[in-house]
């Protein structure tokens, strides 16, 4: 058995680019079960082929994450890049939450900006059963139908998918990032050494949300700081 996370993670689920169409599809058909499904963030009405698409899809790139004796789709996130055409174009976090700490956005150069977006864990790789209205994996305790050193991976998934951000940034030349954080999930990442600076009050946005920035070279300092083993899953062991 591996010692390590990111040894570990890797006995149990793989990280896969969406790429594809067909890749595509999975992460949107994903989305639209945790989204309008488990959580009912969204309207299912709204979304009559069970794919949860927005105009941000076609400027991102996605990633999910499978669980590798199933073959069933844990996980997914996005990275919307910045509109090569027009840098100036919003983010949706621009869109939907006031930023009032301007100081922290200044001197940042739009083309190296991008946002970490609809993060998500489906109900079956979630620990608690009580979390089903929860987008993202933090507790310890769930029981299922998996061994018991499977259940031990499933809070690194979580990581997995800010390991998808890191490598987004290292292949797009993006040095800073915006996210909406829940407040246990800006805890959690704030005691692992991930420190996003809230630029905005606390917002209705898909349920509370802080509007954060984080530098990505801070995050991993940070992490660093703190944890290799983890700063190893996010980097895939210093590759990005």
């Amino acid at each position: 058995m591996a010692n390590n996370i990111i040894d570990f993670f890797n006995q149990y689920f793989e990280v896969i680019p969406a790429t594809t169409d067909e890749l595509k599809n999975e992460v949107f058909k994903l989305r639209y079960q945790v989204f309008c499904v488990e959580t009912q963030i969204f309207n299912p009405d709204e979304y009559p082929d069970q794919l949860e698409i927005d105009i941000f899809d076609q400027r991102a790139v996605h990633y999910l994450i499978r669980h590798r004796q199933s073959g069933a789709y844990a996980a997914s996130t996005r990275f919307i890049l910045p509109d090569a055409n027009n840098p100036e174009q919003l983010f949706p976090l621009e869109l939907h939450c006031k930023i009032d700490n301007l100081e922290a956005m200044q001197g940042i150069d739009r083309r190296s900006l991008g946002e970490a977006s609809r993060l998500c864990v489906s109900k079956t790789f979630k620990k608690r059963k009580n979390e089903e209205h929860s987008l993202i994996n933090i507790d310890t305790d769930w029981k299922g139908h998996f061994t018991p050193q499977e259940r031990r991976v499933f809070p690194h998934i979580s990581f997995a998918l800010i390991a998808c951000m890191i490598k987004a940034c290292h292949n797009n030349n993006i040095e800073y990032a915006f996210s909406t954080l829940e407040p246990a999930w800006y805890r959690l990442l704030s005691s692992s050494g991930i420190h996003f600076t809230k630029i905005g009050p606390l917002v209705d946005y898909s349920g509370l949300r802080w509007p954060g920035l984080i530098k990505v070279t801070d995050l991993l300092n940070g992490v660093a700081e703190k944890n290799m083993d983890i700063w190893n899953l996010l980097t895939n062991k210093g590759r990005y």
